[in-house]
């Protein structure tokens, strides 16, 4: 289910003296099956362009084709669009509300009118993904448990009406770096196991390196670099301009080039600048 966005702009207060435009002109298309990291510094237009994918803002000008359907286009069922395309907010466990944790997964589910069996179904299904042990947590309030938790159950809720399409705003964020890597490591395992397109805002580029397979850079509210991770952390100095930075492999694997290491340009990740390194002296060994 591809999503295309054609020369999309959203101005906020149009008309009024605090008139701003957030996003200019962004077209841009996501396949079926993607991992898209979307980076930029803070006011780049990066949440206010996802808030335009399930039809919670309205362009000022352009248009969101979700499966080929126009998100805005007056006969459009944007109930349906927010099915297929799930957003997670920054900091979703703030709207957490339910008295259980399975009644908050459940509410999605229930406002679509599905029966009893397959709510609970879905419920149960959410909590699996997310890693939720359901007969331990189910009829637990959600202020009982911690953050990564909360976080778990918020994701769930998104999960539970099944959407193709599964839209994270700095999943990670404010979490402790157990509960950063356990949230990360699930995300990683929804997209591998569910086959689901995931678009991810971060401010990491490690995560960004090691997690997706393509970056589109924001900045100033516009599309400035988009491509695989070795295509845009190859331009590092472009990102340093523009308030961004490099992975720290990526600066290690620039430091060891310039000592005479043969580092591939694709290497983004610790791991594989290692490989790189370790091959070399493997065969410096052998000779």
């Amino acid at each position: 289910m591809p999503i295309v966005i054609q020369g999309l702009t959203h101005t906020y207060m149009q008309g009024s003296p605090f008139q701003a435009t957030a996003v200019h002109e962004v077209s841009l298309t996501v396949g079926d099956g993607e991992f898209l990291g979307l980076i930029g510094h803070t006011g780049s237009g990066k949440s206010t362009l996802i808030q335009h994918l399930n039809g919670l803002l309205k362009p000022t000008a352009g248009r969101v084709l979700v499966d080929g359907a126009d998100v805005f286009a007056k006969d459009t069922d944007r109930r349906a669009i927010r099915r297929k395309v799930g957003l997670v907010f920054q900091y979703p466990e703030h709207q957490l509300f339910e008295e259980t944790v399975a009644k908050d997964i459940a509410f999605g589910p229930k406002n679509l009118g599905l029966e009893d069996n397959e709510v609970d179904r879905r419920v149960r299904a959410a909590c699996g993904a997310v890693r939720i042990d359901y007969d331990s947590l189910a009829n637990r309030s959600i202020y009982e448990l911690s953050g990564g938790q909360m976080r778990r159950v918020a994701i769930a809720g998104v999960l539970a009406m099944e959407p193709e399409v599964l839209v994270l705003d700095e999943p990670a964020a404010g979490l402790d770096p157990r509960g950063r890597a356990d949230i990360l490591y699930m995300i990683q395992e929804l997209h591998a196991q569910r086959a689901i397109t995931v678009i991810m805002v971060s401010h990491s580029m490690e995560d960004v390196a090691r997690m997706v397979n393509r970056i589109v850079v924001m900045s100033q509210g516009r599309v400035v670099m988009d491509g695989l991770p070795a295509e845009i952390f190859a331009r590092g100095e472009e990102l340093r301009g523009m308030g961004l930075d490099v992975p720290e492999a990526v600066r290690l694997a620039d430091e060891l080039r310039a000592k005479g290491f043969d580092i591939p340009p694709e290497a983004c990740q610790m791991e594989e600048v290692r490989d790189a390194i370790l091959a070399q002296i493997g065969g410096a060994g052998r000779c």
